[in-house]
């Protein structure tokens, strides 16, 4: 059995408290988009000895660390102790791209989720699916249900939000410069959100910049100056808006039927990019 966990962006993001748990309450919409991984499980035998194992294998971009510390094994891992699940071989083909603010690992994690209760007919609902998911990750619970929301708290509590962008060109920039989330949040001084999102369908996409902040940008782009050239440069081409997305590096920019981005526009610095429909 094949899944294909996708990727998202975050439309604003403010960062709004610190936690007692030392977490922060975050405010954003979480939005899916059509760049996916590849993940499969295939079912390896039933001896009594050896149930309830796994094996992990990826591929793609090179992954770092020990299986065992894999999001999608810990989702099983997570799972197996409530449920007597047979021996699986996993397989994961990682094209999302890490420490980029793009979920992947989270997206990952739920999608196994996912898989082994369909798989196993484990009749697991989508809520008690969140409350899996919110144990190994805080937006690992968006991915259960897939679908665009205003996320609150650790950004692990969800609102539905009547939010589509159908006709725009989603162009997606995501240069080598990796992002540790832990890092981001060391120079966030947290601040009331200064727009509503659960409003933001009501506005224009041209108009989004002027309400819709990252209050990450700030001090990732003093960090890192060529994320800041590179929104405007999206912006220079016609984007209708352009943000990072969650706490970086990927740059988006979204375009609207008017005004498509071309690839002969080529962003500057040769960075490569990814262009979606939405």
């Amino acid at each position: 059995m094949i899944s294909f966990p996708n990727a998202k962006i975050n439309l604003g993001l403010f960062i709004t408290e610190k936690r007692p748990d030392g977490f922060h309450n975050i405010e954003t919409i979480l939005f899916p988009i059509p760049l996916y991984d590849a993940l499969e499980c295939v079912e390896m035998g039933d001896l009594v000895e050896t149930r309830g194992r796994a094996s992990l294998h990826t591929h793609g971009i090179h992954i770092n660390g020990e299986p065992a510390e894999n999001l999608v094994y810990k989702a099983y891992e997570l799972l197996k102790n409530d449920f007597d699940l047979q021996n699986i071989r996993i397989d994961l083909l990682k094209k999302i791209p890490f420490g980029a603010g793009l979920g992947g690992g989270s997206a990952d994690a739920a999608f196994m989720l996912r898989l082994l209760n369909e798989k196993f007919l484990l009749n697991i609902s989508d809520e008690k699916l969140e409350d899996y998911a919110r144990e190994i990750g805080s937006d690992c619970a968006f991915f259960v249900k897939n679908k665009s929301v205003f996320a609150y708290e650790k950004g692990d509590r969800f609102e539905p939000i009547n939010l589509n962008l159908p006709g725009y060109q989603l162009v997606l920039i995501c240069p080598p410069i990796h992002v540790s989330t832990k890092t981001a949040y060391q120079n966030i001084v947290p601040k009331c959100a200064s727009f509503d999102l659960r409003k933001l369908p009501e506005i224009q996409v041209n108009e989004w910049k002027v309400v819709l902040q990252n209050d990450f940008e700030p001090s990732i782009f003093a960090q890192h100056p060529i994320l800041s050239d590179i929104k405007q440069n999206l912006y220079d081409l016609g984007a209708e808006y352009a943000s990072m997305s969650g706490s970086g590096s990927a740059i988006f920019g979204l375009f609207g039927k008017e005004k498509r981005f071309e690839k002969k526009e080529r962003p500057k610095n040769h960075f490569d990019y990814q262009s979606f429909i939405l």
